[in-house]
């Protein structure tokens, strides 16, 4: 049990030092290297997009070398993964083409189309994002985001079934949709910061609050506990699929509007 206080104190420390320095990043490149304030909010942004990015690949990394270990540690021979199977194309002669492949995930994501073919997850959709962005664009005149989503795992809370994901769930979005949502929850601040207000000054505080945070990183906030933190573009295409399934309905083209207004939004 004190082993358990002991290291519950040392995590308590580390936090607390670390807030306390974070907040002197800023004043230090101000003052020492003469950064402006749009300087300074740029290298916030860099540092919190690579942040953002890096979890995302990191924990695929991990996620596929650590179950390969854990066997060959076991004592496998020779480990092999669905990863690792069709990374380059088969030839049975000179003159073949070759079978299809994808570099990065072989195998996984693969999808049966007939009796003799497999459908392999999208090498790449970058350029059909781009030009499906820009033909939008030219015809309606407005921005729209234009993402490729493929399977978002999940459990179905009443029949049991685990519906499994594919490597990612958006091979390919356009840049609006970079990042992470930075919301307030709504609950708490109704229940906490404004529970003493009528609802006219709550529905006002909360729409002051909503504006207020533009800008600011709410991550680790009590106001922002339960908000989810998972990258927009998985929140999306896991909303997609649901929308759409894969049976006689197809995968039809989902249109979302609305997703990034607020509550101060008129």
């Amino acid at each position: 049990m004190s082993n358990i206080w002991f290291l519950g104190f040392i995590s308590f420390f580390t936090d607390v030092s670390t807030e306390m320095v974070y907040p002197l990043i800023p004043l230090y490149l101000s003052s020492v290297f003469g950064a402006s304030p749009a300087l300074v909010g740029l290298i916030e942004g860099i540092a919190e997009s690579v942040a953002s990015l890096l979890k995302v690949y990191s924990g695929y990394i991990t996620d596929r070398f650590q179950k390969k270990r854990a066997l060959a540690a076991a004592g496998a021979q020779k480990v092999i993964g669905l990863d690792e199977l069709l990374t380059k194309p088969v030839k049975v002669s000179e003159a073949d083409p070759g079978s299809g492949y994808n570099e990065l995930y072989g195998l996984l994501g693969s999808n049966k189309a007939s009796e003799e073919k497999i459908k392999l997850f999208p090498r790449s959709c970058d350029a059909f994002v781009q030009k499906m962005q820009s033909a939008l664009k030219e015809l309606t005149g407005k921005t729209v985001e234009v993402l490729v989503y493929g399977d978002g795992g999940f459990k179905d809370p009443v029949g049991g079934i685990w519906e499994l994901a594919d490597p990612v769930i958006a091979p390919a979005f356009t840049s609006g949709l970079l990042g992470t949502p930075n919301e307030l929850k709504l609950k708490y601040l109704a229940d906490n910061d404004f529970a003493d207000l009528s609802r006219d000054e709550a529905r006002d505080a909360i729409e002051k609050a909503i504006r207020a945070k533009a800008g600011r990183d709410q991550m680790g906030k009590m106001e922002s506990e339960g908000t989810t933190p998972r990258q927009l573009t998985d929140l999306l295409g896991s909303l997609c699929d649901l929308v759409s399934g894969s049976g006689d309905k197809g995968t039809p083209v989902v249109l979302i509007q609305g997703y990034f207004d607020n509550y101060a939004m008129k």
